[in-house]
């Protein structure tokens, strides 16, 4: 489960290697020492990933005040790093410049979704336990998500292969 938990991780620190490095340690962690608990109404997994997506959540709200916090005390923003991230790697093919512009257009929610359906294989009902929605909404942000990212593919001319999807 370590490959899609990290693939989970890395999607919800904005594929930042690092950050998502130090969220999965974080959530390895609160399970081993107990602090995330398992209550068995959701598979071991789906609730795993829940623990990723909060653990993500808590390390973006830290960072966010550590930075507000240097900026106002102690040093102006620093500079950015001059290496290539995933996204510009991946911007870099005109395919990946059309998906990831698709993406951009949608709501977080339906982005968070369709990566769980299609990326991590996850049911909907999955997904709707790991981002704490009800099932009618998680199918909502599915469906429009979908169409709105088919709709934006077709716009620029790309085409993607046919994926099947998961439902519950």
């Amino acid at each position: 489960m370590h490959p899609a938990s990290f693939a989970w991780a890395l999607w919800c620190c904005g594929r930042r290697r690092e950050e998502a490095e130090e969220v999965l340690q974080s959530a390895y962690l609160k399970v081993f020492e107990g602090t995330a608990r398992f209550r068995g109404d959701s598979s071991p997994r789906t609730w795993f990933f829940g623990v990723i997506r909060r653990t993500a959540a808590e390390q973006r709200r830290r960072r966010w005040l550590r930075q507000q916090l240097l900026e106002r005390w102690f040093v102006a923003p620093s500079e950015t790093s001059s290496a290539p991230d995933p996204e510009t790697v991946a911007a870099s093919s005109e395919s990946g410049r059309a998906l990831l512009q698709a993406l951009g257009g949608l709501s977080t929610r339906q982005r968070e979704v369709l990566h769980l359906v299609f990326y991590q294989e996850m049911t909907i009902e999955e997904s709707a336990r790991i981002l704490n929605l009800s099932l009618g909404t998680a199918r909502t942000h599915f469906a429009r998500g979908k169409r709105q990212l088919r709709l934006a593919l077709a716009a620029s001319d790309f085409v993607p292969h046919e994926r099947k999807e998961r439902s519950s």
